[in-house]
């Protein structure tokens, strides 16, 4: 039994497969996922997980160099928003509308689907690497 940590084998086994710059989504219940892109679904309820638990636990066990939120993430949850940024605080990141964000998770190799119930919380992370 793993000791620590992620104990999500899917979850796990995917993380352990990105390689620099590839893609991969945590988006929310209603976000939807394009075809061809491997769906790890988490949700159990509405709430359970949260996207920030989720967050919390996916920045544990990666690295992220770069990320992608949709414009309207910053006044529709400014509470979400800032989560992100504190807890990538040295990463920069890009906006765009939530349209152009759903069609740019198409080059995710999988996304996270979480039980989130609130609006816009969804991030695509750009895997970095763990050495200099």
């Amino acid at each position: 039994m793993k000791k620590a940590g992620m104990i999500h084998g899917e979850l796990m086994k995917r993380i352990a497969l990105l390689g620099h710059k590839d893609l991969f989504m945590i988006g929310d219940a209603g976000m939807p996922i394009p075809q061809g892109v491997e769906v790890i679904d988490l949700a159990l309820c509405k709430g359970v997980p949260t996207f920030t638990q989720v967050l919390d636990a996916v920045l544990e066990e990666s690295v992220v160099e770069y990320y992608y939120v949709a414009e309207e993430i910053v006044t529709a949850n400014p509470g979400i928003y800032q989560y992100i940024q504190e807890k990538l605080p040295d990463v920069a990141h890009e906006k765009m509308p939530h349209d152009n964000l759903k069609e740019f998770s198409g080059k995710c190799k999988f996304a996270i689907r979480t039980g989130e119930y609130s609006p816009y919380p969804n991030v695509i992370l750009r895997a970095g690497v763990a050495f200099s």
